[in-house]
């Protein structure tokens, strides 16, 4: 080779070693939660700023890190909130990382909902997992919030909700690529989980903790109300995605005892039945259940009585309760236009069934018992 033509190889080279474009880590800021609110004509926006500093520690530290800070500003449009956020910031936000976002009740009306997935998602940094909450509280103290133990935020309830539900599946966690998909076919309705805070204590403190309070219900145009989590219970059972759940029955003659039984491998056909001018469905569960306490003999035939007719009361209840906010909590409509779409053009009005009371044939079977132990009996004889 040319001993001129390599030395320009050389010189050009060296010019292409670095990355620009590329910030240190320690010059970023990286925002790990977002909370919209709506007051008075504007859109509130909190941004979660993180500290990645201590995530993969495992030592305790004398004295506890600053996992996060929070930042607020508000704006005609949450744009212009964003930017006005950038204001108080001193280093470049990376957006990448957004775990979650929590709305409240008044961003959730009025199509306000829409507006802001749709500023988040178009946004080349952000994502479609990004989990979805409401609250019915502060946006800003939910933000406020930290796990048990100091641990980090990313392993929070709020930033990873499926660790726990893999343990206790009360109520579903839902992404933006969920509630976009929910919202666009039928039923066009969608149940976002709710959030409130919850005291815990330490040895020095008492602490808030974020809490599952029960669903909101979304469709494209309006917010149709909050469902708490007493009236909700009935929605796990309604979901071949939960994994673990509990049902506490009364037993016994006089309906004097409590047994907690734990529900798991949830099972779910729905049928829709048309006739000429109104359509019902047809319901049928199946489930297995394990007894983990029990106080008193009591016949294993009673108890099965007892929580098939515990689950089927749970159904009911959070299914009137919807009705309520006039709410296909099921998307029953869902199940008519998957396998019958010629019926369902018929009898869905904006893309929804008409259902009352009687819409429901619900039928409730336990498939196994277990006693987790060999007898169903006192572990000692008096």
């Amino acid at each position: 080779m040319n001993k001129g033509l390599l030395i320009i190889v050389i010189i050009l080279s060296t010019l292409l070693t670095g990355c620009w474009d590329v910030n240190d880590p320690e010059q970023v800021l990286y925002i790990h939660g977002i909370g919209v609110d709506f007051k008075d004509g504007q859109y509130e926006v909190y941004a979660q700023v993180i500290d990645f500093s201590n995530t993969a520690k495992n030592e305790l530290t004398v004295n506890k890190p600053t996992q996060s800070e929070v930042g607020y500003a508000t704006g005609k449009t949450v744009s212009e909130a964003v930017f006005k956020l950038y204001h108080s910031m001193d280093a470049k936000v990376f957006w990448g990382f957004v775990s979650y976002i929590i709305f409240s009740e008044e961003a959730l009306k009025n199509e306000r909902a829409n507006h802001i997935i749709d500023t988040f998602i178009r946004y080349r940094e952000t994502r479609y997992q990004i989990w979805v909450y409401g609250t019915t509280g502060s946006v800003k103290d939910i933000l406020l919030t930290t796990p048990n133990l100091n641990k980090s935020l990313v392993l929070s309830e709020l930033g990873n909700p499926e660790n726990s539900y893999e343990q206790e599946s009360f109520i579903k966690p839902i992404n933006f690529r969920t509630l976009i998909i929910g919202l666009n076919e039928p039923n066009h309705e969608i149940s976002i989980p709710f959030v409130s805070i919850k005291k815990w204590e330490t040895e020095q403190e008492v602490k808030n903790e974020a809490v599952l309070s029960g669903v909101g219900v979304l469709s494209p145009h309006e917010f149709k109300g909050f469902i708490s989590a007493e009236q909700v219970r009935g929605l796990q059972w309604m979901s071949e995605d939960t994994k673990r759940g509990e049902v506490t029955a009364t037993v016994g003659s006089n309906k004097e005892q409590h047994l907690t039984v734990v529900i798991d491998k949830v099972k779910v056909k729905v049928k829709p039945i048309v006739s000429k001018d109104k359509v019902k469905f047809d319901i049928d569960i199946k489930l297995n259940a394990n007894i983990g306490e029990f106080q008193k003999k009591v016949p294993i035939d009673e108890v099965r009585k007892e929580v098939i007719k515990e689950v089927k009361k749970e159904i009911n209840d959070t299914y009137k309760e919807a009705l309520e906010n006039d709410a296909d909590i099921y998307r029953l409509s869902e199940y008519l236009y998957r396998k019958n779409v010629r019926a369902w053009k018929k009898f869905q009005k904006n893309g929804k069934v008409e259902l009352n009371k009687d819409s429901m044939k619900l039928s409730v079977k336990i498939n196994k018992f277990k006693t987790q132990r060999k007898s169903f009996k006192d572990t000692i004889d008096k």
